[in-house]
């Protein structure tokens, strides 16, 4: 790899740690630039996962006053995230990638769906709600296992599909939402990333790169996504979703 190739890819993971931070979906970024690169493109996903965890965590801490009083939701949470993560990791390296190829889609555009919908639907769901789980209940454990299944398996518009059934399934403005889907996201980068070490070819060159890019980028998207207003905020969910979506169709 060369320096300017380097610089590029760095300048990707940025774009992709602010991205994620706010929404989902820097992997749409970083993972077509090492793919340009000449990385082959399982060990491009590999280590795109890899170089985007510290990206995660930095998005997560700066998120950290909405996550106040998410606690226990989040571990009870977190291993469905965990459990899908490793599904979705060694579906990755031992299943034909066409599958998902017709599914994939399909799921974004309906989280975009839920996005949008989410105040009238958590309206509708309040009465219910009061009666039932706080924290979404067993609906909400295998939503997130599914979605964590997704993230270790490719992961680009994992976000918008977490804030679409968070969105949905909890009583939370969308901000809080959102900081619980930096947490759970990065819980998927991260499991996904320690199985691959271990099993999966890396390029370690291309994870340094992203990991820096993304390091700088969580933290500035942390601090310019949490005084996005939520309607705001909504529409850019949904238009990175239908940029996912005609990507991963006509990409």
């Amino acid at each position: 790899m060369t320096v300017w190739e380097a610089v590029a890819i760095f300048a990707a993971g940025l774009a992709a740690g602010a991205i994620n931070a706010v929404v989902g979906s820097g992997s749409l970024i970083t993972f077509p630039a090492l793919v340009a690169f000449g990385v082959d493109p399982v060990t491009a996903n590999v280590s795109n996962n890899i170089g985007l965890v510290p990206g995660s965590l930095t998005g997560a801490y700066g998120y950290r006053a909405e996550l106040a009083g998410q606690r226990d939701r989040l571990l009870r949470l977190g291993p469905a995230s965990a459990i899908g993560a490793l599904i979705g990791g060694i579906l990755l390296l031992f299943l034909d990638p066409d599958v998902f190829h017709v599914v994939v889609p399909v799921l974004i555009a309906v989280a975009c769906v839920l996005v949008v919908v989410q105040p009238r639907l958590n309206a509708r769901l309040a009465a219910r709600r009061e009666q039932s789980d706080p924290h979404g209940g067993v609906l909400l454990w295998l939503s997130v296992l599914g979605a964590g299944i997704y993230g270790g398996y490719f992961g680009a518009a994992q976000g918008v599909l977490l804030i679409g059934l968070l969105g949905s399934l909890l009583p939370e403005p969308l901000q809080r939402v959102n900081a619980a889907k930096n947490v759970l996201s990065l819980i998927v980068n991260a499991t996904a990333a320690v199985l691959f070490v271990f099993i999966a070819p890396v390029d370690w060159w291309a994870v340094l790169a992203v990991a820096l890019g993304s390091t700088v980028g969580g933290f500035v998207g942390a601090r310019v996504g949490r005084k996005i207003p939520a309607p705001i905020l909504r529409g850019v969910i949904v238009c990175v979703g239908i940029v996912a979506i005609f990507k991963l169709v006509y990409g």
